[in-house]
């Protein structure tokens, strides 16, 4: 399946997702869903624990970059239809002993919305 190819019905038109990261996200957990999103039409935002850009981490290295759209203390779970965790190597780790990251997860737990949690992701 192409998951690149724009479809003419776009199921997801209407709704945001937040992507919840930081530095040392795995880019193809952050990158290919937010693509597919966005090709659905769904407005995507990504939320981070810091402002600027955050960076994937590649095997030993420093990777492709992507800009934060909002900072978990300026984002709210109300303005969210759902929630995709990314995993990677380090981004999860640094997430889970986070107070404001914990607590914007734990809200959309709460309010019954979807949460995607990509490989290491879950142990938030």
């Amino acid at each position: 399946m192409d998951f690149n190819k724009k479809r003419n019905n776009m199921k997801l038109e209407g709704k945001k997702i937040a992507i919840l990261a930081t530095d040392g996200f795995e880019k193809s957990e952050l990158f290919q869903p937010l693509e597919t999103l966005k090709n659905e039409g769904a407005t995507v935002h990504i939320i981070s624990n810091k402002d600027g850009a955050i960076k994937s981490w590649d095997d030993t290295n420093w990777g492709k970059t992507i800009n934060v759209d909002k900072t978990l203390n300026h984002a709210n779970e109300s303005d969210y239809n759902a929630l995709v965790l990314p995993g990677g190597q380090i981004n999860p780790d640094v997430l889970r002993i986070e107070d404001s990251a914990l607590n914007f997860v734990k809200a959309f737990f709460k309010s019954g919305k979807p949460v995607a949690a990509i490989c290491h992701a879950p142990c938030y």
